[in-house]
């Protein structure tokens, strides 16, 4: 028989007034203490309570300590131990998992007959679990709080216990005054004491009961101690649909009400805190009526409507709480406890229209935060870029999505068909800032790029060839020479991409296209000047002088160009590059679109575009000045990225034969997060740890991506290429643009479709190995479709119809696979794929080469692959940076009890 607790109660309490909820003397024990919530928690409500937490438990932790701002809190496995080790408690506060509650209040009872108090912050506990809980606190005399609560606190005492009440900084929000709080939301709590206090209202205890379907501490036990406590005047409550806690409350003292959630009746089962419900008759309405009558008023108080009694008052909008206690208690003849502080109209501290023009009643003036925000929002003014949360990016993006219905991929939310249609330079930018960029940002790229592509004299060409030479794969190729592009080698780019960004952020310019900026107020060390001036040995490089003359030539001259033009020496092809990079990043930058990490990496990407392209070509085709014997003057002065990427691929200039070509890369662009050529990408960044982002080498990155892609994953439009071969290498044809070619392309399509089915029925008779997949088909089949399309393929198909352009290979694809269902060969219409469209349009470009003898099966091959490649590599830097953002270490690998052996 328990000797303590309340006598007239019909059920065991022994808290008998609000002020011994939340004391000075409480010692706490936390159950999980290590857990993600409580690591946060804990060391706030310790140091705020001038040290109450004695110990905390986790299992197999023993030894470890919690650390805070005033001492460590000592953990233990089990709570036996703890008090074996000396430490006394009488309250404990659990932050198990669901299915752990009960048997960890078990623990905390078995083992401590000091105990009083438990606190459950843990959410969806078991009704049967809950019940359980119930009966051994009232067995052993003990008065629980929660489940799903943030615990309790006061502002007399300057203690909380057991959750975020007063969030990080709670001493700001829990101010001494004369009114207690009861809420069933944790968060309202804390925003009920902000609101109060802008009409000069204090606190005194403040107690979150939760709102899980069971609460354990419940609004009657409130109203008993509220009743009996001396320094609580008036009291609020906050109150949900669901039980029947509030109704028939004694409240001796004024009081209000808020009651939310009228919608909530809608919901047909149990839904925890938003939403518990217990039968019926408990609903929002119903809860009004009960109090309404409890303090004798007709309806609720609104601003409008202000229904208040000496009793009390019922809202419905937190924000009213305030005017309504403040009525109510002018009636009782008491006024606030202190003066007012605010008030709750809308002040905005931050104001970013973006340029748009609001109505008067939204383009609100910001004014000044308050301390301790004032200061935090100088810091974030200062900030410049995005921040991201890092977090597990296996199997994830932020980069790229692939819409299952539809097999399209998107890239910062931008799809593939549409950036098919967009200048290659702004699909080549879009990985690194996010958005597509100015037509005078594409030009900087292009010549950026441009010139990089030149290669002449430098080790990576030499290590590109040597490699092309041993037989290598063109994507083996790229890798060897990316691989000389390490961090030594664009050290001095990135050192002025930062001193840029510092210098252009202290001088506040927001826009990278204003030159009507005196740079020379830009203010910058002399040491730090010289990082962009050309040294000694650089003086035989004329790219850096050619890449200032195009831009000018272009009028493209951004304020960061005419920062380094204007330094009075020669700039270096660095100095060049990273003023290119700072105005192509200035804008996402300045709109927090992308990080500062990002801009200051980008223009080792650029380098690493331009290195890449590069290397496909051979080094015999490299000058001096030129490529393909084209001046790099005449290339940089006027050549698009589509322009260099067909030279690249054909070693001719395109003279307008490169719109297709075009289209083709944009398409090529990313196949989503979870291609091979990604996941390579990205695992090379986990590895290197992109959570300590200076270490990541970015070209081992795109060494990951490279490796990655191989005759199946890159150079599979080649096998397409074979295919047509074999139809059309005997044929009359001369021109594959040509409408009137004179072959019958029904004739060619059914002859090898009933070739293909004859092999296939041989094959199934004998048990041989049959025919093969046919390249360039097949692939994606959507479920249920009689004909099934690709919707690259088809969007190819219908830009070429635009076009007024004709294509014999795309043309007898289709042709193809309607043949071979008409033969019976396929069940359905298989689907012309993207390496299909490759073989297509490529080997019309190389068509009349390859007839005359010029080129041959190898240099297609080479050129299906490289097309790829430089679709890919857009995709592949997209992942690369954003998992160099948002990565953890070592988060692409497979967890081991998830990895198989095969015998």
């Amino acid at each position: 028989m328990l000797t303590r607790g309340i006598a007239e109660f019909p059920y065991f309490l022994g808290i008998g007034s609000l002020a011994d909820v939340a004391t000075r003397a409480d010692q706490v024990c936390v159950l999980n203490i290590l857990g993600g919530e409580s690591r946060q928690v804990t060391p706030v409500c310790h140091v705020f309570s001038g040290g109450n937490v004695a110990f905390g438990t986790s299992p197999g932790r023993s030894g470890q300590k919690l650390a805070t701002a005033i001492g460590d809190i000592p953990v233990f496995n089990n709570v036996r131990e703890g008090l074996d080790a000396g430490h006394v408690f009488n309250t404990g506060v659990v932050y198990l998992p669901p299915s752990g509650v009960r048997d960890g209040v078990a623990e905390l009872i078995r083992v401590n007959r000091a105990l009083m108090k438990i606190v459950i912050v843990t959410e969806k506990i078991s009704v049967h679990d809950a019940r359980e809980v119930r009966a051994l606190g009232q067995s052993a005399g003990v008065d629980i709080f929660g489940g799903n609560c943030l615990g309790m606190a006061d502002s007399w005492n300057r203690v909380r216990i057991g959750g975020a009440l007063g969030g990080d900084a709670p001493a700001e929000s829990l101010l001494k005054g004369s009114v207690a709080i009861f809420s069933n939301s944790g968060g309202f709590t804390t925003t009920i004491a902000q609101y109060l206090a802008t009409f000069g209202w204090g606190t005194t205890t403040l107690i979150s009961s939760g709102k899980d379907v069971y609460i354990h501490y419940g609004a009657r036990d409130f109203a008993y101690a509220f009743n009996c406590d001396e320094r609580s005047r008036a009291a609020v409550l906050y109150v949900e649909p669901g039980g029947y806690y509030e109704r028939d409350l004694d409240l001796s003292k004024p009081a209000v009400v808020c009651v939310v959630g009228r919608w909530k009746s809608r919901l047909t089962r149990a839904v925890g805190h938003a939403g518990a419900m217990a039968g019926t008759g408990d609903s929002a309405e119903a809860k009004e009526r009960w109090l309404m009558n409890l303090f004798g008023v007709e309806s609720l108080f609104t601003p409008e409507t202000p229904a208040v009694s000496a009793r009390g008052a019922v809202v419905t909008n937190i924000a009213d709480i305030p005017a309504a206690l403040t009525a109510v208690m002018k009636l009782n003849g008491i006024g606030p406890d202190f003066a007012a502080r605010g008030d709750l109209s809308l002040k905005p501290w931050i104001a970013n229209d973006q340029g748009i023009a609001l109505p008067a009643d939204l383009a609100l003036p910001p004014v000044a935060a308050p301390a301790p925000y004032d200061e935090q929002l100088a810091a974030i003014a200062r900030q410049v870029g995005a921040v991201i949360p890092r977090q597990n990016m296996k199997d994830m993006s932020g980069a790229s999505q692939m819409d299952a219905a539809t097999q399209v991929t998107s890239v910062h939310r931008h799809s593939i068909l549409d950036l098919a249609l967009q200048p290659l330079s702004a699909v080549f930018a879009l990985p690194l800032t996010h958005e597509l960029v100015t037509t005078a940002d594409q030009t900087l790229l292009d010549i950026a790029i441009g010139a990089e592509m030149e290669l002449a004299g430098d080790p990576a060409l030499f290590a590109a060839e040597a490699a092309r030479r041993a037989g290598n794969s063109p994507n083996t190729v790229m890798a060897a020479a990316a691989a000389l592009i390490g961090p030594a080698r664009v050290e001095r780019a990135l050192d002025c991409t930062r001193l840029l960004i510092d210098a252009f952020v202290a001088a506040g310019v927001r826009d990278a296209w204003d030159t009507s900026i005196d740079v020379s107020t830009i203010r910058m060390s002399a040491a730090d000047r010289a990082r962009f001036v050309a040294e000694a040995d650089e003086a035989s490089d004329p790219r850096a002088a050619a890449m200032l003359m195009a831009i000018a030539k272009r009028d493209a001259t951004s304020a960061f160009v005419q920062f380094i033009a204007g330094l009075g020496e020669p700039p270096s092809r660095d100095a060049v590059l990273a003023a290119i990079a700072t105005t192509l990043a200035w804008g996402p930058l300045m709109h927090k679109r992308i990080s500062r990490l990002t801009a200051e990496t980008l223009p080792w990407y650029l380098r690493l575009y331009g290195v890449m392209i590069g290397a496909s070509i051979c080094a015999d085709e490299h000058g001096a000045a030129t490529l393909f014997g084209i001046l790099h003057a005449d290339r940089l002065g006027s050549w698009s990225m589509a322009d260099n990427l067909f030279l690249a691929l054909t070693g001719k200039p395109a003279a307008g034969a490169g719109n297709a070509l075009e289209v083709l890369i944009g398409l090529l662009v990313s196949n989503g997060p979870g291609a091979i050529s990604a996941q390579g990408a990205k695992g090379a960044v986990s590895a290197d740890g992109p959570q300590t982002p200076r270490r990541v080498h970015l070209n081992k990155a795109v060494i990951g991506f490279l490796t990655h892609t191989g005759f199946s994953h890159g150079g599979n439009g080649f096998e397409g290429i074979v295919f047509l071969l074999d139809r059309f290498r005997d044929s009359s044809l001369t021109d594959p643009g040509d409408r009137a070619h004179g072959l019958d392309l029904r004739a060619m399509a059914l002859d090898f479709a009933k070739d293909y089915r004859r092999q296939r029925r041989a094959a199934r008779e004998t048990g041989a190995g049959g025919p093969g997949a046919l390249p360039g088909v097949h692939h994606p089949v959507f479920r249920g479709e009689l004909v099934n399309h690709d919707p690259r393929e088809r969007f190819i198909a219908e830009y070429l119809a635009r076009q007024g352009e004709y294509n014999v290979f795309h043309d007898f694809y289709g042709v193809l696979v309607q043949a071979l269902h008409d033969v019976g060969a396929s069940d359905t219409v298989f689907c012309v794929n993207i390496d299909g469209v490759i073989a297509a349009l490529l080997l019309a470009i190389f068509w009349q080469d390859y007839v005359a003898g010029r080129v041959d099966e190898h240099r297609l091959e080479v050129a299906a692959f490289n097309v790829f490649l430089y679709g890919r590599m857009i995709g592949a830097i997209a992942e690369i940076d954003d998992h160099l953002n948002r990565g953890r270490n070592m988060d692409m690998r497979t967890p081991q009890e998830a990895v198989s052996f095969v015998a």
